[in-house]
């Protein structure tokens, strides 16, 4: 056999294992890159979750579940958020002083953006999950003069549709603004601060 005839042979050998060795390559990363989403246990440990918004409709509340504890997301309507200002004169903590939430959401909305907020769906008198009562008025069953709002039926704690507490009822607190921040404009991951997400990128 020719030089050249052996130098032909020896290049179509080097493709041929070049490409099973890229396809194996590619295969075999399928697996990593879905074991970097987190699993349900990771996922009631602690570990980020981030949720799709982009078919949260004005009005309406999506549900999951973060450190075994339920989220919630609710996309405010003008109506909604202009029921705001008005409520400190029943509240225990209008302006969030003794309330756990993170500094970016301390404002009258609890939220980054004013539509947008996000609560952990448990009553801070103890641990149930109050209803999500955005009906105003008698239609409610809560009264004439309800603005809408969340109510808690186990022991009759009220918040407003920033989650902040009523006055004389049992629970203490506002619900919890846990960490979050924006990854898109249709993406928010629970979990993390918009700094912290800041410097994953930047990493």
């Amino acid at each position: 056999m020719s030089d050249e005839s052996t130098d032909q042979t020896r290049r179509q050998l080097l493709a041929i294992t070049t490409g099973l060795g890229l396809a194996g390559t590619a295969v075999a990363s399928i697996p990593f890159v879905l074991s970097m989403q987190p699993s349900a246990r990771a996922r009631a440990l602690g570990a980020p979750v981030e949720v799709d918004i982009s078919k949260l409709e004005a009005g309406q509340r999506l549900v999951f579940e973060w450190r075994g504890k339920p989220v919630w997301i609710v996309n405010r309507t003008k109506k909604m958020l202009d029921t705001l200002p008005g409520m400190a004169g029943k509240l225990v903590d209008p302006n969030s002083d003794a309330s756990e939430q993170p500094s970016y959401a301390q404002n009258e909305w609890r939220s980054i953006k004013p539509d947008i907020l996000v609560l952990v769906g448990i009553c801070t008198h103890l641990g149930c999950s109050p209803l999500a009562k955005f009906v105003e008025g008698a239609a409610s069953g809560l009264g004439r003069d309800w603005p809408g709002g969340f109510f808690c039926p186990c022991h009759g704690s009220f918040f407003d549709l920033a989650g902040r507490v009523y006055k004389d009822v049992p629970a203490p607190t506002n619900l919890v603004v846990p960490p979050h921040a924006y990854v898109s404009d249709t993406r928010i991951i629970v979990g993390l601060s918009p700094d912290e997400v800041e410097k994953n990128k930047n990493a």
